[in-house]
C-alpha cells in the first residue's frame, strides 16, 4: 500500500508527500522548515525516514523552506540541472548535499523509481512520475500553462494523479491582480485553470486512472468548491459519478490533507 498527501498546496507554498511503509519522498518545500517539520510530525514521520526531496522548480512557493532544512538535515535533492544550478547560485544547497540532476532520466531513490518530465512554465520546471516499491504508480504535475503531449504521456497509466487546478478563469480576469500578472498566469507558460484540469481528468479517467488530487489552488482566484464543481460538472456530463466511479480530492492550501491510498 502506498499513500499520497500534501502538507500544504497553494500559491503561498507547496509540499507533497509519497509514503510506502514509513519511508517517503517529499516533493518541494515551499513554506518554512518549521512548518514542514510540524506537518511531518503530525503524520508521525521522521526526517530520517525521508529518502529524498524532489524539486519541481526554483520559485519561492516551492523552495522557501529548503535552505534552512538542508542546513540541518543531509537529505539528497533531485531536480533539473537548470533548477539545481539556480539553487546553488543562491546558496540554497550546501556543498555537502547530494544534488542529482534528472532531466528526464529515471532514478532509483530508496526503493522508489522516479522519472522527471518537463512542464510548460516560465522557468525550467518538471513533474514527477513515481513507482513505489510495491509497484504502484502516481504522478504529480503542477505549474504548467498547458498539458503538453509529454506531460500527458507521463500521467497516463497511473493509479493516482496530482494535478494543478490553480485558478478559475472568471475569478482571475475579474479579480484584483494587475494585467501583466493575469496574462502570465493564463499563458501557456503559466498555470492550469479549473476547466483545463477538468478536461485532463476526464481524459485520464478514460485511460484508467481513478484517483485525483487537485493541487496548487490560488488563494485569490480559486476555491476548493469552485475547483471541485468545475471538475464534477465535466465528469457528470460524461456519465461519470464522482465518489462512486472516481475519487477527486481538492488539497488544502495550508493544512495537511487526508491521505489518498493508491
Amino acid at each position: 500500500m502506498a499513500l499520497f498527501t500534501t502538507l500544504y498546496s497553494g500559491s503561498s507554498g507547496n509540499c507533497a508527500l509519497v509514503v510506502h511503509q514509513g519511508r517517503y519522498l517529499l516533493i518541494d518545500m515551499g513554506k518554512s522548515c518549521r512548518t514542514t517539520l510540524k506537518a511531518l510530525s503530525s503524520l508521525g514521520l521522521a526526517v530520517s525516514d525521508c529518502e529524498g526531496i524532489l524539486i519541481t522548480h526554483e520559485h519561492a512557493d516551492h523552495v522557501a523552506g529548503l535552505e534552512t532544512f538542508l542546513k540541518h538535515y543531509n537529505v539528497p535533492v533531485f531536480s533539473s540541472a537548470a533548477t539545481l544550478d539556480m539553487l546553488e547560485s543562491r546558496g540554497t544547497l550546501p556543498p555537502a548535499i547530494d544534488a542529482v540532476a534528472m532531466d528526464g532520466r529515471t532514478e532509483e531513490i530508496g526503493g522508489f523509481t522516479v522519472k522527471s518530465f518537463p512542464t510548460s512554465h516560465d522557468v525550467p520546471c518538471c513533474g514527477y512520475r513515481i513507482r513505489t516499491p510495491d509497484g504502484h504508480t502516481m504522478a504529480l504535475a503542477t505549474d504548467l500553462g498547458e498539458l503538453t503531449p509529454v506531460v500527458a504521456e507521463n500521467l497516463a497509466g497511473c493509479s493516482l494523479v496530482a494535478l494543478e487546478a490553480n485558478y478559475d478563469a472568471f475569478s482571475l480576469h475579474g479579480g484584483p491582480y494587475p494585467y501583466y500578472l493575469k496574462v502570465r498566469i493564463a499563458s501557456d507558460r503559466g498555470h492550469l485553470d479549473n476547466r483545463a484540469c477538468a478536461a485532463a481528468v476526464l481524459d485520464l479517467i478514460q485511460d484508467g486512472c481513478k484517483k485525483f488530487a487537485l493541487c496548487h489552488l490560488s488563494q485569490t482566484n480559486n476555491t476548493p468548491e469552485l475547483a471541485l464543481t468545475t471538475v464534477y460538472n465535466v465528469l457528470l456530463s460524461a456519465g461519470i459519478q464522482p465518489g462512486r466511479d472516481v475519487l477527486i480530492q481538492a488539497q488544502s492550501r495550508n493544512e495537511v490533507s487526508a491521505y489518498i491510498e493508491f
